[in-house]
């Protein structure tokens, strides 16, 4: 399995689209696309606006996708997580977070954040295995966090 995580390029709009939002779909049974108006233009909403949007290719195949937004100076959040279900479980959710990791290190963030729904065990699981902890939950989601060492921290 070749697998490749790359930066979003606009070639890659009506695929990643698909893919989040088929996850999505999966989850829920449905999906309401006008719920979800930043995947119309993913090129406008995250890359031009400083944050990051990256892609997971297999073999030349789109399977995956996620970003990093920057929430302030020293704090990031990881949104839009999503992997094509016939390539789930194969590891590909963990290089994801973990490459969006190595990219907050590298922007010097000293926190990383993501929220899921309560329920959603498969991804309570991908965050939690990748050191995340819970901090706070609410109606509708648990919000976790993961304390950072950024490249310039003394060991």
């Amino acid at each position: 399995m070749a697998l490749l995580i790359r930066s979003f390029e606009p070639r890659d709009q009506d695929g990643v689209r698909w893919l989040i939002l088929t996850g999505l779909g999966e989850r829920f049974g449905w999906i309401d696309e006008t719920c979800n108006p930043d995947l119309d233009d993913i090129a406008a909403n995250y890359v031009e606006s400083g944050h990051i949007f990256v892609v997971v290719e297999v073999d030349g195949e789109l399977v995956g996708a996620g970003a990093l937004i920057t929430e302030d100076n020293d704090r990031g959040r990881i949104v839009r997580m999503s992997v094509k279900r016939t390539h789930r479980r194969r590891g590909i959710g963990h290089a994801l977070v973990t490459h969006l990791l190595d990219v907050a290190r590298q922007k010097n963030f000293t926190q990383v954040r993501v929220s899921t729904e309560p329920d959603w065990e498969e991804a309570i699981r991908l965050y939690e295995s990748c050191g995340f902890g819970e901090y706070n939950r609410d109606d509708v989601d648990i919000h976790f966090a993961l304390a950072l060492k950024t490249i310039d921290s003394e060991p």
